[in-house]
């Protein structure tokens, strides 16, 4: 079982089984959602348990996807694919150690000026 949370911890959450490798998404959305780029890892619905799920704002910033963060602290912790079986959470939520490690960049093609990508893992453009 693995646990995080918010920055203030009005969100809490527990991930039950091995976390699936994250990407980094340097997309549009991810890097003004974030502040940079969005690490997280797509887990099943039925692995993920949310405590203080009332504190979760959603927005739905596409039409295949909403994010949640928290209401009071506005710490970002989902992208939710609309009407699919899994969530992704974000990766600098969870309380470490985590047991992964990043498997790939995507939306590189996106990504900000201000930073090279230079460790070597693929890039998606898309």
């Amino acid at each position: 079982m693995l646990t995080g949370s918010c920055l203030c911890g009005a969100v809490k959450f527990e991930v039950e089984g091995e976390l699936k490798p994250p990407d980094a998404c340097h997309c549009t959305q991810c890097r003004k959602t974030s502040g940079h780029y969005w690490v997280s890892t797509e887990v099943p619905r039925k692995a993920l348990k949310i405590d203080g799920e009332f504190n979760v704002a959603w927005f739905r910033s596409s039409e295949k996807a909403q994010r949640g963060f928290c209401s009071t602290c506005g710490a970002s912790l989902f992208w939710d694919p609309i009407e699919q079986d899994s969530i992704s959470v974000a990766m600098g939520a969870f309380e470490a150690p985590t047991g992964t490690r990043i498997e790939k960049h995507i939306f590189v093609a996106d990504k900000g000026d201000y930073y090279e990508i230079k460790d070597g893992l693929p890039q998606n453009p898309r």
